[in-house]
């Protein structure tokens, strides 16, 4: 396969947003529904200004997506195939010496390659 150098920008810009803690804290938290900032913040127990920069990065980056129900903004993840991603590298590295101990699986609740789930 080869690469060009768009493909490994994106790369890059995605694993980029992946490597914070927050963000894959709340990736996590809206794995399998939509979520309001509100929630989010309470599930996260991070300050409200610090979630709404992580859901701005991860929705500029392609990974969520918006949906206004009333007077409320809800966040989803924008293709689940990202989950599975997830899952794969959490898979990888479960068993070797850079690991920390995890339960089973990124996001409990998602089947992998299920991507019919639409939000």
């Amino acid at each position: 396969m080869i690469f060009y150098m768009d493909d490994l920008k994106k790369l890059q810009m995605i694993f980029q947003t992946l490597s914070d803690y927050n963000r894959l804290g709340i990736i996590r938290f809206i794995c399998d529904k939509e979520s309001p900032v509100g929630e989010i913040v309470k599930a996260t127990k991070l300050s409200q200004p610090l979630v709404s920069h992580h859901l701005r990065v991860l929705k500029e980056t392609g990974i969520l997506d918006t949906k206004r129900k009333g007077p409320f903004i809800f966040y989803f993840i924008r293709d689940k195939k990202i989950l599975d991603a997830i899952n794969l590298f959490s898979e990888l590295f479960r068993n070797s010496d850079i690991q920390y101990k995890t339960s089973s699986g990124f996001c409990s609740g998602w089947v992998p390659g299920n991507y019919n789930n639409k939000t």
